[in-house]
């Protein structure tokens, strides 16, 4: 059993992981196999995200003051928070691809993404979304799009007259002239 000085410190750890993330899900499971967690654990983790099954009372004491406070009063039966300190989109796709493969055994409770507490339905929009990387690469391509095209026009000022004098020469050779 822990005493009060080690429960301080989970309840401060939990704290600066709540005040940390920018995205969290609360999860509920039953039933669920060694096999299947340590499969969702895995997603979790190469999603970048931190996921660990927490006390109710511990996440309602740990969520004050913090961005997960409006959550609170979903802490309750088994509980589990998938925290984000990055990309809700992962995070997003991670949770509804394990929730649809699962629904037997694993549900949603409510997720934050934010600071707006969201429903499935929202999780799996996000979770349709491109992913961050894919984002930027899209706005990079955009804008070299547009540079190319500047190029073309500029080149074309200088080779322009050139091709229609080219053009004046090749027809006056075609006449005789």
């Amino acid at each position: 059993m822990k005493n009060k000085a080690q429960k301080q410190k989970d309840l401060e750890t939990l704290t600066s992981q709540f005040q940390e993330a920018k995205a969290a899900m609360l999860v509920s499971f039953t039933k669920m196999t060694v096999g299947k967690d340590q499969e969702l654990r895995r997603q979790l983790r190469e999603a970048g995200v931190s996921y660990s099954v927490v006390k109710n009372t511990l996440a309602r004491k740990a969520a004050a003051g913090t961005l997960l406070e409006p959550m609170t009063e979903q802490f309750k039966g088994v509980t589990a928070v998938a925290l984000s300190t990055s990309d809700p989109v992962g995070l997003s796709k991670a949770i509804a691809k394990f929730s649809k493969a699962n629904p037997e055994i694993f549900s949603f409770k409510a997720g934050l993404v934010e600071g707006k507490v969201v429903e499935l339905r929202d999780v799996q929009a996000i979770a349709n979304l491109p992913s961050r990387e894919e984002l930027l690469s899209k706005v990079l391509f955009l804008i070299n799009c547009q540079a190319q095209r500047l190029v073309t026009v500029l080149q074309a000022v200088p080779r322009n007259p050139a091709i229609v004098v080219e053009q004046v020469r090749a027809q006056k050779e075609a006449q005789g002239v």
